[in-house]
This record gives C-alpha cells, structure tokens and sequence, in this order.
C-alpha cells in the first residue's frame, strides 16, 4: 500500500475566509516503511500573514515573495498523492484548504478526495485514547517520538513526525519498519524498528533463580498440603525480541 504523510501550513485557521496555503509537507510510505520520497514546497500565498500563522509557523511574506504560487506546483504535487493513502492530522482542515486551492484554479481538477483517499490520525488517536490530548505533540510524547527539534509548526517536519506517530498508533496492523535516513534541510532521523526480522534472544534462568523458585514451590505445597506446580520445573526460558 502506498501512502502519503502530508502537512500544511497557512496564512490562517479559515480558508472560507480567504486564507491560503503557505507549505505543503508530505513524506511517503510503502507497505508501511519511509521510502525516502518527498515533496516539500513554500508558496506564495498572494495574500497577508495572520499574526498567529507567523508566529506559529516564522514564515513571513519576505520569505515567500519570490517562492512559486499554488498553480505553480499543482501538477506536481497531484501526481505525487495521486492514488495513495492520505495520512492527515485533523484532516478537515487541511482537505479544507487543499479544496480551496483547487477550486481557485478551475472545476476541471476537481477535490483531493478524487485523487486519493484520506485517513484522519486525529479520529484514529480519539478512538484510541478518548478523553486525552491527542494534538500532534501530544501523540508524540505518548508514543515515544521524539519532537525536541520542533520548535515551530513546519510542513515537512510535521509530516515526518506524523509519519512514525502514525506507524505507532497502528502498529498493531502491521510490522513497523523505518530504515531510511530522510533529510529535511538541517534534520535527519534514521529509525529501525522492524523488529520482525531480527533474531531473538533466549534468557534462562540462571542456577541461584531455579533453586528459589523450587524452594518457593515447596513452602507453597507445605503450607497449603499441595502445590501444583511439580518441584521439579523445565529450565525457564524467556523470548526476548
């Protein structure tokens, strides 16, 4: 299965206010492993900064004057998603501006929905820890991903922490396995949890742990009249993966 982990950034919280897209972050995976491809684009978005946007994001209008507009890369970004998966955190606003953007062009390219399918890792968290905080950073804590780096919301970034906090909330349908480097200018992560294919370690019990848990055994089957457990026990042995 191919999918693609994709982030926005934006000049506001509301396209239906005019708001446009100023980063498109998005990584892929194949049957569940980075593949090292991705397509990272800032955008000019013709239109003022929300202070809030600027804040959380440190784009400024300076840094994208002169970056290619949303008809610009269109193309490439549709054939780059086309026919995957869509992995989104809190998908409805980032399907939200990727519609409005769209739409600006022209109906003949339709809605995103159209070229691909799309997956919501935030309905996915809330199912699986209701109750809880389940913002991008939050999942990170909880799921041991490490986000230190992240000091301001950016596209691709967002995307790659998605990626592996989306392979550990559904780690229970498939093997997880990451073993590429992927760059992201001054970043780099490499992950190798596929754990699948390494050889396992047997620990057994070492000669001083037998003798207790037979002397456990017998203080067990004398004050209760009997044990069921027989004094004599196969040498324990533990998987360990």
């Amino acid at each position: 299965m191919r999918q693609i982990v994709l982030d926005t950034e934006t000049t506001g919280l509301s396209w239906e206010k005019g708001n446009r897209i100023v980063e498109i972050g998005c990584v892929e995976l194949l049957e569940r492993r980075l593949t090292g491809r991705q397509l990272h684009k800032h955008l000019n978005p013709e239109r003022e900064m929300e202070a809030g946007a600027q804040e959380v994001t440190g784009l400024t209008l300076e840094f994208l004057a002169d970056k290619p507009r949303f008809a610009e890369v269109v193309d490439e970004f549709l054939d780059f998603v086309r026919g995957a998966e869509l992995i989104i955190h809190n998908a409805a606003f980032d399907v939200g501006f990727l519609n409005y953007e769209l739409s600006l062009l022209g109906p003949h390219l339709g809605r995103i929905e159209e070229h691909c399918s799309v997956v919501d890792t935030l309905a996915l968290a809330r199912e699986r820890f209701p109750g809880q905080r389940n913002s991008l950073d939050a999942l990170c804590k909880r799921l041991g991903v490490n986000n230190a780096h992240r000091k301001l919301h950016g596209a691709l970034l967002d995307a790659e922490l998605l990626a592996e906090v989306y392979l550990a909330l559904t780690s229970g349908q498939g093997d997880l396995g990451l073993g590429v480097v992927v760059e992201s200018g001054a970043t780099a992560f490499e992950r190798t949890f596929a754990t699948a294919d390494l050889p396992r370690r047997v620990l057994r019990a070492s000669a001083e742990e037998t003798a207790a848990h037979r002397a456990r055994l017998e203080r067990i089957a004398a004050k209760a009249g009997r044990c069921l457990w027989p004094a004599e026990v196969p040498e324990a042995e533990v998987e360990i993966a």
